[in-house]
């Protein structure tokens, strides 16, 4: 039966893992993923885990270790934030180019300088083009049920990709939620043993991310592709299998209110709740497009929820310095400029380095798009800034 409890989203990742029985951890301590690899530990010293646990002398490491436990076909956990993150930047290219379904929480936080140990999405953002899967969730509950999900993502022989797990530092790491744990022995029917095709085996030596010259490595790359295309199928079936177990399904995108919405704001992460707030004592026809999935980028999805909004207004906790706007406000932008469908579109840049995000900050921007609908306005806002 499952069972209700009280968790931190930290604890709430880590009974993810027990009950997916991951069998190697490679564990590195920083702030605010620590108390993730903390409870590991303690699952294991209590032997309610059966894990390799690898304490390693740096980030990079713990992905290298990742790498070489995965690719001898053990099912592998780690996690890391911010900094951490960014150290690992050479390896997140390696796990992915062998096509190694190594799964990682990311407890999402500002890079430095100047050091800053608060949420924002910077990181991962900073890592959208390694070739990992990156989903980021809104509560305790989903960043539980998600990364059970992303070992069945992540293992599918058609995809064989790595994924990210993302959830706001702080935010959820450190609040504590009403959550339910699903029954192991359900999950276990879920989530078969880990079977790979190909591992390295003594008995049977190989190389694996071998040298590739120009005649093949564009191929390798496209394979990459091609897997995370396929991804989008894999990961809607994935979540409705989730669904029919345990009565949750979160989609590709979340819309909240979007019928007749002449605003609709655009998120990920926590925020997300923040808007729902608002909307919900609003009495305006303003909703929510909620991106969970951010790799392989949902434009399909995307275009179907705003097709029918005057405004839509994307809030982000990124900035990508020098073309002066947010990450997702510019994939959004090019995923509607194929189409015949041109609303005006605002970017909102905002919590950055931990700053709050406000119910009156929220209403601040439904303002501002509602003004766009009647007269030109500039395209990009930063929210909460100081003057």
């Amino acid at each position: 039966m499952p069972v209700r409890d009280v968790l931190h989203g930290s604890r709430c990742v880590a009974e993810a893992a027990r009950l997916c029985d991951v069998q190697v951890i490679a564990a590195y301590p920083i702030t605010p993923q620590t108390h993730i690899v903390e409870d590991l530990a303690e699952l294991i010293a209590n032997g309610e885990l059966n894990a390799e646990y690898i304490m390693v002398e740096s980030e990079h490491s713990a992905m290298s270790a990742c790498i070489g436990a995965s690719a001898t076909g053990a099912r592998v956990f780690t996690a890391t934030s911010s900094q951490g993150l960014a150290l690992m930047h050479e390896v997140l290219f390696i796990a992915s180019g062998m096509r190694l379904p190594i799964v990682m929480a990311n407890a999402n936080r500002a890079l430095s300088a100047p050091i800053n140990i608060w949420n924002d999405q910077q990181d991962s953002i900073s890592e959208r083009d390694t070739g990992w899967i990156q989903l980021y969730v809104e509560t305790n509950q989903e960043a539980l049920d998600t990364t059970v999900q992303a070992y069945k993502i992540a293992e599918d022989k058609n995809i064989l990709l790595p994924v990210m797990v993302n959830l706001d530092g702080f935010v959820l790491t450190h609040t504590i939620e009403p959550v339910e744990i699903p029954d192991k022995e359900e999950v276990e029917k879920f989530l078969p043993p880990y079977e790979p095709q190909v591992y390295l085996d003594p008995s049977d030596p190989m190389t694996q991310g071998a040298f590739a010259d120009p005649e093949t490595y564009m191929e390798f790359r496209i394979e990459q592709e091609k897997a995370m295309k396929r991804a989008f199928e894999v990961i809607r079936r994935v979540d409705e299998e989730f669904g029919e177990l345990t009565g949750r399904s979160y989609g590709i995108v979340e819309e909240y209110n979007t019928d007749d919405a002449e605003v609709l704001l655009v998120t990920m992460g926590s925020v997300a709740g923040t808007i729902k707030e608002v909307i919900d004592s609003l009495d305006e026809k303003v909703g929510l497009l909620k991106i969970r999935v951010f790799r392989p980028f949902p434009k399909e999805e995307v275009l179907k929820a705003l097709k029918d909004a005057k405004v839509v207004g994307v809030l982000e906790k990124d900035i990508v310095i020098g073309l002066g706007e947010g990450a997702l406000f510019s994939e959004i932008k090019a995923s509607l400029y194929p189409s015949s469908y041109r609303p005006k579109l605002l970017g909102f840049v905002g919590g950055l380095g931990g700053r709050d995000i406000s119910m009156d900050n929220v209403r601040e921007i439904i303002s501002i798009c509602k003004k766009a609908i009647k007269e030109d306005i500039d395209e990009v806002h930063w929210i909460g800034l100081k003057e």
